[in-house]
């Protein structure tokens, strides 16, 4: 009778196990289904925008594309951090234009400013506010959407303060400065260089660091991860100061794109980049987010600002398109956790 129990009991614990061992396999097979059906899905766009306009794959369109998604996917990568400890930052839209604008009365003060200086002054102003926005949802314990939406208004009310209410035109910038994103190397377009540098560092943190791991820790079980010693505070901290930092090197490489700052800069951009994380598959429920992920849901979003006008799609028709294309992403995002969910629970032994 013992023996038996005792192979009862071991042989109930073989298939929970092995159930553990599947339920993960399966996630990781619909992470990857999910990854390469959204692929798919981009090249037959293409695909099928190439036959209406033939304009659409040449060169110089293509050039125009990834330059023109560069500073989305850029500030992606911060977004996706932030949603993957289970926040959301509304203030970076206003953290770009804060920055655009202190870079761009600085170099019409000073037009012989090192670009490279330029660059830091404009990343160490968005981490001062991604630090703020932190502070008071990591320390004071305010909601994410709470926080940031009160900062949003407070960084854009700074941006109409310092520069009086008034525009900072083009022919009041250097050529040095508006280079940044004008000028190439071997090429590739400044723009796409500083992108793809962010992506390679970004995959190492997090696939190569302890603190990458422990952000995902973070954001798939809070309690778990405080019992374990992370200090989740810190982590927090740390993605809203990651974040504000990409949204103010953000801020100069858009002034220096468009020749322009003005207090209402990137209005709304925020929205932008939380819909490109969601293309790619970063689950707002925290936990969950991939690099190559947010690269393929900016690249779709960036085809989809690009193609729309290309074939004659009325404005209110394109809004209404990408709308429709985000909404479909959050229910394959929800079908998917439905899915493994329902694969642990069925594999439970009770």
């Amino acid at each position: 009778m013992e023996d038996k129990g005792t192979g009862a009991t071991i042989a109930a614990s073989q298939p929970a196990t092995g159930g553990t061992v599947k339920t993960r396999s399966f996630a990781s097979n619909i992470s990857k289904f999910r990854e390469v059906g959204l692929l798919g899905f981009i090249v037959l766009l293409s695909i099928a925008v190439q036959i209406r306009n033939p304009s659409f794959l040449t060169l110089e369109n293509i050039s125009d594309m990834a330059t023109n998604t560069a500073i989305l996917s850029i500030l992606a990568v911060g977004m996706m951090l932030v949603i993957v400890t289970r926040g959301i930052d509304l203030s970076i839209g206003a953290i770009l234009a804060l920055s655009g604008m202190t870079a761009a009365l600085t170099v019409g003060a000073f037009p012989d400013l090192h670009p490279a200086l330029v660059i830091m002054l404009g990343t160490a102003v968005g981490w001062i506010s991604g630090l703020v926005v932190g502070f008071l949802v990591a320390k004071v314990g305010i909601l994410p959407i709470i926080a940031t939406l009160g900062m949003m208004n407070v960084f854009r009310g700074l941006t109409y303060m310092i520069s009086g209410g008034k525009w900072v035109s083009a022919h009041q910038m250097p050529s040095s400065f508006k280079g940044i994103a004008t000028g190439s190397f071997l090429g590739v377009n400044n723009l796409i260089l500083i992108a793809i540098v962010i992506y390679l560092v970004a995959y190492y943190f997090i696939q190569h660091t302890r603190t990458g791991r422990q952000i995902y820790a973070v954001g798939s079980n809070p309690d778990s991860a405080r019992i374990s010693g992370i200090k989740s505070d810190r982590i927090i901290w740390l993605v809203y100061a990651i974040m504000g930092s990409l949204a103010g090197l953000a801020g100069v490489l858009w002034v220096s794109k468009f020749a322009s700052a003005q207090g209402d800069t990137a209005s709304g951009y925020e929205l932008s980049v939380i819909a490109a994380c969601v293309l790619g598959g970063v689950s707002i429920a925290g936990g969950s987010g991939k690099i190559s992920g947010i690269l393929l849901g900016s690249i779709l979003f960036g085809i989809l600002n690009n193609a729309l006008p290309l074939i004659n799609v009325s404005p209110f028709w394109q809004m209404g398109i990408q709308g429709g294309v985000i909404l479909i992403a959050i229910l394959v995002n929800a079908f998917v956790k439905h899915g493994v969910d329902r694969s642990h629970l069925m594999r439970r032994r009770i």
